[in-house]
Formats: C-alpha cells, sequence, structure tokens
C-alpha cells in the first residue's frame, strides 16, 4: 500500500451494499465523496457517527456530496444498523479489508492491553474526479462531521 496523497487519485473499488448492490467508488464521478471507515455497527461510537452523518446529510446534499460508508461487517448487519438508525445512505461491506488497507485504515490497535488489527477510524474527503481533497485518520467522534462539512463548503 502507498501512502494516499492529497490531490492525487485514491484507490477505486467495489463492494457490496444493501439489496444485493454493488457500489464503486467510480459511480460517483462528478460528485464530492465523503468515504467513511467505522469499526463495527451498533457500538457507541459507531452509532454516534453514522446518525451525525445522518443528521448533516442535507448539508452535504447541498454541496454536492454524497456519504459512503464501510466497515467490515456484513450487508445484513449494515442494513439492521442503516434501518434502526434511519441512515439514509450506503453502508458497503468490506469483510476482507482490502479497501481498508487500500486507504491505510486497517492497522494494529490496542485496547485492554490486547494486540489486534481493526479498522482506525477515518475520513476521506474525495473530489469530483476521485482525488483526495481531504482527510482525517484517528477520527474523535465529537465535532469530525462539523470539520468535513466546512471542507465540503470549501471552508476547512
Amino acid at each position: 500500500m502507498s501512502e494516499l496523497q492529497q490531490g492525487q487519485p485514491v484507490p477505486d473499488f467495489t463492494l457490496e451494499a444493501s439489496e444485493g448492490r454493488e457500489i464503486s467508488l467510480s459511480d460517483y464521478r462528478g460528485k464530492k465523496v465523503v468515504l467513511y471507515f467505522y469499526p463495527k455497527d451498533n457500538t457507541t461510537g459507531c452509532t454516534q457517527q453514522a446518525c451525525d452523518f445522518r443528521d448533516s446529510t442535507a448539508g452535504y446534499e447541498q454541496y454536492g456530496a454524497v456519504v459512503l460508508g464501510i466497515s467490515p461487517d456484513s450487508v445484513t448487519s449494515h442494513d439492521k444498523f442503516a434501518v434502526k438508525h434511519e441512515l439514509p445512505f450506503p453502508l458497503l461491506s468490506d469483510p476482507d479489508h482490502a479497501v481498508a488497507e487500500a486507504y491505510g485504515v486497517w492497522q494494529l490497535k490496542k485496547m485492554y492491553g490486547k494486540e489486534y488489527e481493526g479498522i482506525v477510524r477515518s475520513t476521506f474527503l474525495i473530489d469530483e474526479e476521485g482525488n483526495l481533497q481531504q482527510e482525517w485518520r484517528n477520527v474523535k467522534v465529537k465535532g469530525h462531521i462539523e470539520k468535513v462539512l466546512e471542507a465540503v463548503r470549501g471552508e476547512g
């Protein structure tokens, strides 16, 4: 995996989403994409983050941006999570974490003294041509959505 560079193309991908659909990043050329990676459906931080994105959807759409969420969870898990929290954007399943690895967010983590590999909460703003506009890594949920929305509006 090479380091993602601002202004350079990001890796394209195709992943399974709800209702048996496959979604490719390249499907969204011509729009800004807010691509966020999160560790797990129905956990406290991930639920808050998804609901924050949900509550700000109109702000993103106003500036021609779409939101896509990715985690290793199954499509079935994503479907239940999306219905429970009325999420208006697609959640994509990356069970073998290939896309997470391509974006450099699948990393060694440590919790309660144990090491394991998992997703480091991260967000990428991708421009209309598929280039990296901005990235946020090791995201803290509180206040994050506002920073991303500022960047989408061209203020951040």
